[in-house]
């Protein structure tokens, strides 16, 4: 879902956020993670926190009991195809030919595959504290054929001849000129997250439905806009949820909350699909699993790779406790950056763009390695 936003490239993509304002930039892009928190302290060295040894089977991961090795299972073999590495493909070749043969794959199957086809090796910041975790949706939107009053900023299509890396007006500029042939037309907060998102779904008046995917943007990096409100006064430095930064912008629709939104010089275009009602795809090609996907940074990760995460401690209002079990990496984002640090796709719509907006954990990242 790259988010082109802030997050990826190409799939949920724009970014996939990867969400993000509020956490970073899908193309799908990330969402802007606002003031990063005090990192947390390494962890314990007993406890749920406790860090799994290295080289040594999944079973010792914190909280591994407690995981849903099924669904985690079937997570990871809808994405382990798109990878490379000798050692994941025989894994990914195991997964198919147990779905092949044990219908259904029970449980304990699962998990017993899990325990006997990879080990754990943990991922480490250069100073050894946890990085951050952050989370994007796939965002659903009322949008209008024509304008009106409240549906006044335009869905803009791809400029003729665009190439990648090429740099085009600022955010500003863009709005102010008298669009071509628009796609269709959108709230204007909500078509500046759906641009962090770097896609999203749209539903016209008469009940159609749509996509808006990741077509191109100006070339302009990505700024995150929950800082800038918090250092203006606009916004608490706890209260910068998605939801929060949503609500002020709605609330103060009109030039007061266009001039917010144009601290992002980031635009994106998009492109008009139909809504087959599943999720969209992420950097790797793949279609996201909510709640299993993550984007990383493809630097220090590869698409397919299973990974444990472990995330306590978030600081946003509304926030839930913790983050904990395994996630298939197959999206990245331009705000995803380094060898601790995740997006995590919480799925589609206000429910799961509610949640996405107050993600913003300390994060522990373990690498499942295939064995040979």
């Amino acid at each position: 879902m790259k988010r082109g936003g802030a997050r990826r490239w190409p799939g949920l993509q724009a970014g996939v956020l990867g969400l993000t304002l509020w956490l970073a930039a899908c193309a799908t892009t990330p969402v802007d993670p606002g003031p990063t928190p005090e990192p947390a302290p390494p962890p314990p060295p007993s406890g749920p926190s406790a860090p799994a040894p290295t080289g040594l089977s999944p079973a010792t991961l914190p909280g591994w009991d407690d995981e849903d090795h099924l669904a985690a299972f079937e997570a990871w073999a809808g994405g382990c195809t798109v990878a490379r590495d000798a050692a994941s493909r025989t894994q990914c070749d195991r997964a198919m030919h147990l779905k092949q043969t044990s219908r259904p794959v029970t449980p304990s199957a699962a998990r017993a595959f899990l325990e006997t086809g990879f080990t754990v090796v943990a991922a480490e910041t250069a100073d050894g504290r946890p990085g951050l975790l952050t989370a994007y949706f796939a965002p659903e939107y009322a949008a209008r054929r024509a304008p009106d009053a409240e549906f006044d900023m335009p869905v803009l299509a791809r400029p003729a001849g665009w190439t990648r890396g090429q740099v085009l007006p600022v955010r500003a500029e863009i709005e102010a000129a008298a669009p071509t042939a628009p796609l269709a037309w959108m709230r204007a907060e909500d078509l500046f997250f759906m641009q962090i998102q770097g896609s999203g779904y749209l539903t016209f008046e008469d009940g159609s439905r749509a996509r808006a995917a990741y077509a191109a943007d100006n070339g302009r990096p990505f700024t995150g806009i929950a800082r800038p409100m918090t250092e203006q006064g606009l916004l608490p430095a706890n209260g910068t949820s998605g939801e929060a930064i949503r609500a002020w912008l709605a609330a103060h629709r009109g030039p007061e909350a266009r001039a917010v939104m144009a601290l992002n010089a980031r635009y994106i275009f998009f492109a008009m699909d139909p809504d087959d009602g599943g999720h969209p795809n992420g950097a790797a090609g793949i279609p996201l699993t909510a709640r299993r996907s993550i984007a990383v940074d493809p630097a220090h990760w590869r698409y397919g790779d299973l990974v444990w995460i472990s995330a306590d401690g978030g600081n946003l209002r509304g926030a839930r406790a913790s983050y904990r079990g395994l996630v298939v990496a197959l999206d990245t984002g331009s705000a995803i950056r380094g060898p601790v640090r995740a997006d995590f796709y919480t799925g589609r719509g206000a429910a799961a763009g509610e949640e996405a907006g107050a993600v913003r954990h300390p994060l522990r990242m373990w690498r499942l390695v295939p064995r040979d």
